[in-house]
């Protein structure tokens, strides 16, 4: 017992004698540790303390309480009335969607060529860099509201239509083609994760699991690949969610104007954007953003439970 206790005791002496002997390696984490705490930390700190103030950007802030929470959940109805319903829809949508369909183009991947792989890697990640740029290009031409839009003329020469349809500000359109746009350029980083996942699964498993009675690849995906990949699968996770959280450009791009038009497309974000830089109400637009980031944490959460290791 004796030699026990010694044993603890030099092992923890030996870890600060590591700890003081290399000072410098605490040089390699300020730069992250400072960036950490000027970008998020502080940011995030300033928007709970405003969300209990009114604060137009002219005046000093004045403190109100819980008042911008009452109004938001007693007095704004365009945010219980379109914008929690269109934000939990397109999150739904868009989230599980763009996750699963993320996990389903990797696996498909892991089973070609590498040349091919590597190609088609390509095409499919290369959407989520130019997002921006052919949303407001290539998808504003497509669903433009009159005979020149792409859609519009093909449905009008096959006879579908009589007239052209206003794609991009109807309220029974503009959140599909916000859910399937963004579909399309989901395929970020989450996807090159999982991807690299599962290449770099041991093929013994798979072999293994083949002797124990694995006869085809549905199983083998379920049994062996998200097990192992689980670090992977929570990534991109955690992507999905606040990638799909945090959207707010799609909807205002592709109608042109924020509030969308008769709400149709309007997010929790575009709702934040619309009362701190149209309205200046940035105590309102603060506790707008406070309730958002405790979506993002709950939900979060139950991703790292569903995919976390347990040591987690």
């Amino acid at each position: 017992m004796k030699r026990f206790f010694s044993k603890i005791a030099s092992i923890f002496k030996s870890k600060k004698t590591v700890r003081d002997r290399n000072p410098i390696a605490y040089a390699f984490v300020f730069p992250y540790v400072l960036m950490f705490l000027i970008f998020i930390v502080i940011p995030v700190v300033a928007a709970i303390m405003l969300a209990f103030t009114y604060f137009d950007t002219v005046r000093a802030p004045t403190l109100v309480g819980f008042e911008n929470f009452i109004n938001i959940l007693t007095n704004d109805q365009e945010f219980m009335q379109y914008v929690i319903p269109n934000t939990l829809k397109y999150a739904i949508i868009v989230g599980p969607g763009g996750y699963i369909l993320s996990f389903l183009l990797a696996w498909l991947l892991a089973q070609v060529t590498p040349k091919v792989r590597t190609v088609l890697a390509l095409i499919i990640y290369s959407p989520s860099l130019t997002a921006g740029v052919t949303m407001a290009v290539l998808w504003k031409v497509i669903f433009a509201g009159d005979e020149t839009g792409y859609l519009n003329m093909f449905l009008l020469n096959l006879g579908f239509i009589n007239e052209p349809i206003a794609w991009l500000t109807s309220k029974e359109y503009l959140m599909p083609i916000m859910i399937g746009v963004t579909l399309w350029s989901s395929m970020g980083v989450g996807f090159l994760a999982m991807l690299a996942g599962i290449l770099n699964v041991n093929q013994d498993l798979y072999e293994a699991g083949y002797i124990d009675g694995i006869k085809n690849k549905f199983q083998e995906m379920i049994y062996i690949t998200i097990p192992t990949i689980k670090p992977q699968m929570l990534f991109g996770a955690v992507m999905a969610i606040v990638g799909t959280f945090g959207a707010s450009g799609i909807g205002v791009a592709l109608s042109g104007s924020n509030p969308t038009p008769q709400y149709a497309g309007q997010l929790i974000v575009n709702h934040i954007e619309f009362f701190g830089f149209t309205k200046y109400e940035m105590g309102y637009a603060a506790a707008l953003s406070v309730i958002l980031l405790l979506i993002v944490y709950f939900v979060s959460r139950f991703a790292f439970r569903l995919f976390g290791s347990k040591d987690e």
